[in-house]
């Protein structure tokens, strides 16, 4: 099992201790650092103040190991068993607020995705009193969460990923499956391996940041003090990864924030298990708020607050921009100039060149296009194939497009991806098969069924266009559908534009070429058309810690959540400056 290497982090000086697993003495300075004292210190050479060096914990993290669930695996038979407990039960998930489950008259519902007659979980959503009473509730609990030692708040991340490591993993795998139409695979790549590398990784990096300290000299010491943000932090999370869910709630709590967690209708019964998973790991009840709430109540509500100090989004554009303009007319009436953060998607683009391998180009683009029915952020949708090797790439494309099976995910095993994630997203992803079918640049190459009688089933369909600059290759769909433009060979510059100019969007993107020189091409000319880039590899997948991820332009912010410097974001460092000698004069040498 992946992890880290300290069953419990100590405080204090002389030695670091992880676990009795090592000890290493802490650095010490010797001898004087030969630095001139301005006019005015009285400054003793016997009794010179030397730099003071505190004791820092450190621990070992690695990336969780991703379980392959084989036949006859203990995991894979406890996930059989926790989706036969969930089999036609209904989960009440209330509203939790200042520790104390609440229910309102405003009931909703979440749907499995591949069968809309199970109701996986009854909800309500908070009305605006109650959005206010979890931001007070919040509030009075932020000075202490605020003074608790980094130590100490990590290990309780650290303590709810061992959680979800082990005892609980097939439980939230489950309630990922059954509640957002998840494969076994996808499920343990994002409510496993995912959101327990957040919660370590994180914890090391908070715990790096309490390392990294401003230097000292003879007669001062000087020091940074990692806050949290004065006031509340809104996390509002998508429905496609229980880990981010986790994480945008997770994260700035580490830090010492206090938060309002949103979740999304459709991922309900994983946030809500991942939510009872730190507050057994010992997270204080009022640090994090679990505010179920309409999208447009809950943004209202807590942007006209002037305690809001931070938005931790992931979602729609057109949310984000809303969210955003409600900030900004509200400037004059806060405390602080709120944090922003969002991710917001993208339209993510595999380039080929002639000189790619076509084995790697077909099988990246359909992992990469319907994986999860292409319901993830950095999902490809517009595929750029070059003349000469269309004829290729098309016939592999197409022979291995028949042997997906779209289906039960908790039922076959064998499923490749499920159903979308509910109704509007069947109606959305269905107008624009519709418009395929309709235009005269578009012709369906494979699939495009739709069925939406006992789950929101859309086969996976490849389109081919004439026009690389038909709505089709510009709009985010967010559904199983792939869009191929084939260009003349002699014309590759051209495509680098188009690829750069054909959307608004800068998320993620791959470049699939042998040849060196055209490779750095790519780099260079797709500098800004992607957060994450890849080459010769598909254009989702990033992992925790190994590709930080987030994307600019109207793709997001570009925070990197899973990298070193995302938790800075949900800080605001104070630096004190202790003198350890008198100062005897107010003038200064030249005065005199």
């Amino acid at each position: 099992m992946g992890g880290w290497s300290a069953g419990a982090i100590t405080r204090g000086c002389g030695w670091a201790r992880t676990a009795g697993l090592r000890r290493e003495p802490n650095p010490r300075v010797a001898g004087r650092l030969g630095r001139r004292e301005p006019a005015g210190f009285d400054v003793c050479s016997s009794s010179r103040p030397r730099r003071r060096w505190r004791h820092h914990s450190a621990i070992t993290v690695t990336n969780e190991p991703i379980l392959e669930f084989k036949p006859g695996s203990p995991e894979r038979a406890a996930l059989q068993k926790a989706l036969a407990d969930l089999k036609g039960k209904t989960e009440a998930i209330p509203c939790v607020i200042g520790g104390e489950e609440v229910w309102t008259p405003t009931v909703r519902y979440q749907l499995s995705p591949f069968n809309h007659a199970h109701k996986v979980a009854k909800f309500c959503y908070a009305s605006k009193e109650l959005i206010n009473k979890a931001i007070n509730a919040a509030l009075a609990a932020r000075k202490e969460w605020d003074l608790k030692p980094v130590q100490d708040r990590a290990q309780i991340f650290l303590k709810a990923a061992d959680m979800l490591s082990g005892p609980r993993r097939a439980e939230v795998l489950a309630k990922t499956m059954i509640g957002q139409g998840k494969t076994v695979i996808q499920a343990e790549i994002d409510a496993a391996a995912e959101l327990i590398d957040f919660f370590r990784f994180n914890a090391k990096y908070a715990l790096e940041l309490e390392k990294s300290q401003p230097i000292s000299v003879d007669i001062s010491t000087n020091s940074m003090v990692y806050r949290g943000l004065e006031g509340f932090v809104a996390a509002v999370s998508p429905f496609n990864f229980t880990a981010i869910g986790g994480n945008l709630a997770g994260a700035p709590a580490l830090m010492g924030n206090v938060v309002l967690w949103k979740p999304s209708d459709t991922a309900l019964l994983s946030s809500y298990a991942v939510y009872k998973i730190l507050l057994e790991a010992g997270l204080p009840p009022n640090v994090v708020q679990f505010v179920p709430a309409d999208g447009p109540v809950f943004g209202d509500t807590v942007t006209s607050s002037e305690h809001l100090c931070g938005l931790n989004f992931t979602g729609s554009v057109p949310t984000f921009k809303r969210l955003w303009k409600q900030v900004s007319e509200n400037l004059d009436h806060y405390r602080n100039f709120p944090r922003l953060a969002g991710e917001c998607g993208g339209k993510n683009f595999h380039l080929v060149h002639s000189s790619a391998d076509v084995g790697s180009v077909v099988n990246g683009t359909l992992r990469s296009a319907f994986e999860y029915g292409g319901q993830k952020c950095s999902a490809c949708s517009r595929l750029y194939a070059p003349a000469s090797l269309w004829p290729q790439i098309k016939e592999k494309l197409l022979e291995e497009h028949g042997k997906i099976k779209v289906g039960d995910p908790t039922q076959d095993f064998g499923t490749f991806f499920s159903a979308v994630i509910d109704d509007k997203s069947f109606a959305r992803i269905k107008k624009w098969i519709e418009h395929a079918k309709k235009s005269p640049n578009l012709t369906i190459l494979a699939g495009g069924g739709c069925d939406d009688s006992v789950g929101y089933f859309i086969e996976p369909c490849i389109v081919e266009s004439k026009d690389p600059q038909d709505p089709i290759m510009k709009e985010e769909i967010f559904g199983p559908i792939l869009t191929v433009y084939v260009y003349p060979e002699e014309r590759y510059k051209e495509v680098l534009e188009l690829i750069d100019t054909t959307t608004p969007y800068g998320l993620t993107g791959a470049v699939f070429a042998q040849e060196k020189r055209i490779i750095e091409e790519a780099r260079s000319f797709l500098r800004n058309a992607a957060g994450n880039f890849y080459i010769n590899d598909k254009s989702t997948g990033s992992v925790v810690a190994q590709q930080p991820f987030g994307g600019s332009r109207i793709s997001g912010t570009n925070d990197k959540p899973g990298g070193p410097h995302y938790i800075l974001r949900w800080t605001s460092p104070q630096a004190i400056k202790e003198t350890h000698v008198p100062l005897t004069d107010w003038r200064y040498a030249y005065m005199q």
